[in-house]
């Protein structure tokens, strides 16, 4: 059997902590800030944790070797 490989966008977009947890940055800050309140942008700062079920799959499918 071939090796699995990464899904190269998702190399980009996840990442995997220590324990298990799949990682991913808070979407809606590439652009168009000015339209976007303050208060808006201050919330989208940093990371995120992605909920279980939709960690499993992005583990399996996309990253699994991670």
């Amino acid at each position: 059997m071939p090796k699995l490989k990464t899904k190269s966008g998702a190399k980009k977009r996840f990442k995997l902590t220590g324990t298990g947890k799949v990682v991913y940055a808070q979407r809606g800050k590439r652009h168009g800030m000015i339209k976007r309140t303050n208060k808006q942008i201050r919330n989208l700062r940093g990371t995120a944790i992605l909920f279980e079920g939709d960690a499993e799959k992005v583990k399996k499918y996309w990253l699994p070797n991670g």
